[in-house]
């Protein structure tokens, strides 16, 4: 052999941080970590009742909140067609029933009979609706322009109109009468009509709406595109507007369909309203109130069938405008 020839490598102890082989043969080791892990997992784990996470559902206390809130709101509705389907004994028993009885549709035909119901209901049907579809349009109108244009003195002139909503309505009653009378509108439903062409809650609502959901870059590249003023309007801001729109528009018709107090004054009793018309009933000395109660659910009748007609089509308008792009 050479001295040339290779010597074997020393084979060297690997070094490094002692394994838990023997550790791995306890069994006592393996299950105090093994109870350590549990008391930790026991540790994380949610109490029922809890605050839970982003991901739950909401708890039993938001629901029992909700039902709460749902059962206080049917209450009067409740009330109205328990007294409503009653005689007019009903509030004088000793024993007071808790299941409506059988003479709402006596009462309904009495109603009828007794002061002008259908022509009063096809009047609040054209003033909630006019007067609705108008504060609609101007009020996206006037929040397009106060939230995307820019002219000299718009926030002193949006400020001058929230600042409207301060003062009571009731300041305006005498004036806004002699204009009517000036114009020979008393007694006519333009009366009604015309004051609440537009609002300034509509107004405010519409622009701080229109601010956050149409962003700049959109009417920029529509001006880019050749869109005039009116087109952008069009075609941009009121497809963007509708979700807001929409619950300004029932917002508007429901305040309209109970509003008393200004078509009391400026109608006559041959042209009323349904709230004016339904305060015939207890105009003499004797209140029977179980007419008054039914004609009462007679009025809301009306309202519950546009909310259940146009119920999902507003929250799935209100989703789609909550989605962020």
């Amino acid at each position: 052999m050479s001295a040339l020839e290779e010597k074997p490598l020393p084979i060297i102890p690997r070094t490094g941080p002692a394994t838990a082989t023997k550790d791995d043969g306890d069994p006592s080791r393996r299950s105090g970590s093994g109870s350590g892990a549990g008391s930790r997992a026991g540790g994380r784990r949610r109490r029922p009742g809890s605050s839970r996470g982003p991901g739950r559902g909401p708890g039993w206390i938001v629901y029992g909140c909700l039902a709460a809130v749902i059962l206080g709101g049917m209450f009067p509705l409740w009330w109205s067609i328990l007294i409503g389907s009653h005689d007019s004994t009903i509030l004088s028993r000793d024993s007071f029933p808790m299941i409506p009885g059988g003479n709402f549709f006596s009462n309904a035909a009495a109603v009828i009979d007794t002061v002008p119901f259908w022509q009063a209901t096809m009047n609040s049907v054209i003033v909630s609706t006019v007067t609705a579809v108008s504060v609609v349009f101007f009020s996206t109108l006037a929040g397009y322009a106060f939230a995307k244009l820019r002219f000299k003195g718009a926030v002193p002139l949006l400020v001058f109109v929230i600042a409207t909503m301060a003062v009571p309505t009731q300041l305006g009653v005498v004036p806004l009468y002699q204009v009517m009378a000036r114009l020979g509108w008393t007694g006519e439903l333009q009366a009604v009509i015309v004051p609440g062409l537009v609002t300034a809650f509509g107004v405010f609502w519409m622009t701080q709406y229109l601010r956050q959901a149409i962003p700049d870059e959109l009417i920029e590249a529509a001006t880019v595109d050749g869109c005039s003023m009116i087109r952008t309007f069009w075609h941009v801001a009121l497809p963007a507007a509708k979700p807001a729109a929409a619950m300004l528009f029932l917002f508007t018709f429901v305040l309209n369909w109970t509003n008393f107090f200004w078509p009391f004054i400026v109608l006559g009793p041959q042209n009323p309203t349904l709230p004016v018309a339904l305060q015939q009933l207890q105009a003499a000395h004797f209140v029977d109130y179980s007419l008054v109660l039914a004609g009462a659910t007679m009025a809301t009748v009306p309202l519950l069938i546009l909310f259940i007609f146009t119920g999902r089509q507003l929250v799935s308008g209100i989703m789609q405008g909550a989605v962020k792009q």
